[in-house]
């Protein structure tokens, strides 16, 4: 499994959140520079976001949800058009980062 996972839920809709740009990024200096990057499926998740050898090191990452095209495909007029979750390591364990997502609003916590 990959060290980090996550899953988007359209929560307006009760169901996965298909078809949207995730990208994993750290910090270059007052830039982030991405890691990996994908989309997520019809189970909301994106597949081998990492490869499973792949370990992050500590420090600070962030994980950045296109949401704004997801709601345009969606025909939903969206308030958010980008979702930054910024969050730190301390360790090489596995982080899931899910995010509940409505148009107006979102949610976000380390899951297992």
């Amino acid at each position: 499994m990959s060290q980090i996972t996550t899953h988007v839920l359209d929560t307006a809709k009760g169901q996965p959140a298909e078809g949207i740009q995730i990208s994993l990024q750290k910090p270059n200096g007052i830039e982030w520079e991405d890691i990996t990057s994908g989309i997520t499926n019809s189970d909301g998740r994106v597949a081998n976001f990492l490869p499973t050898d792949q370990v992050i090191q500590p420090g600070v990452y962030r994980m950045l949800f296109e949401t704004g095209a997801y709601f345009e495909k969606e025909g939903t007029q969206g308030f958010y058009p980008e979702v930054p979750v910024i969050f730190e390591i301390k360790d090489t364990e596995h982080y899931h980062i899910p995010l509940l997502l409505s148009p107006f609003g979102y949610s976000t916590y380390r899951g297992s």
